[in-house]
């Protein structure tokens, strides 16, 4: 049974961690070889502030309408590698479940973590400054176009884009991540939410 054989490798492994090292010579069918150690978490890097600003910069530019979630972990998880996937989610949910918008949100937090104090306020100005000012010259776009049935279609399918791309990174974290029965029926609840 393939599972009786992972469990048995996590308790011989905690067990391991918990005994003199005279303890560890296990007979062979009481080891687990083929089960790797768990992975010991690396702090991030310190990443440069112009560097931390211009991917939030980038990602504050593309990602208006939405969809900055799933650039934000494209960039900083699969490009750059500064955060692992648990990492992303942690600040994900954090940035989910405090007051204001999640974008800026999530700048405050991956700015802290990856620049400090300054690697925030970098981050938040990258993020800001660009939605700002695309905000301002859509308004007065949309003030002198809202006439025109095809101004509601390119917006509708801006909004399609963001989705798209929120979707697109949660099934990506989801194939990541740990399941167990909790996982599963907190993420249905969730999702009939």
């Amino acid at each position: 049974n393939n599972a009786g054989g992972r469990l048995s490798g996590l308790v011989n492994r905690r067990i391991a961690q918990r005994l003199p090292p005279f303890f560890l010579d296990l007979p062979p069918e009481m080891s687990d070889a083929s089960t790797p150690p768990p992975a010991v978490p690396t702090p991030p890097a310190h990443v440069p502030l112009f560097e931390l600003f211009i991917v939030f910069l980038k990602i504050g530019t593309l990602a208006i309408g939405g969809g900055g979630q799933a650039f934000l972990y494209r960039d900083i998880v699969e490009v750059k590698k500064w955060v692992s996937d648990r990492d992303y989610v942690v600040g994900l949910a954090i940035a989910q479940v405090l007051p204001g918008a999640n974008p800026v949100n999530l700048a405050v937090y991956f700015g802290q973590k990856l620049g400090g104090g300054m690697g925030s306020i970098a981050a938040v100005f990258g993020m800001v400054v660009p939605a700002f000012c695309i905000i301002l010259a859509a308004g007065y776009a949309y003030r002198q176009l809202q006439q025109y049935p095809a101004t509601h279609f390119v917006l509708l399918g801006a909004a399609a884009v963001g989705i798209s791309a929120t979707l697109a990174m949660s099934f990506k974290i989801t194939a990541k991540v740990e399941r167990n029965v909790a996982t599963i029926l907190l993420g249905l609840a969730t999702f009939v939410a």
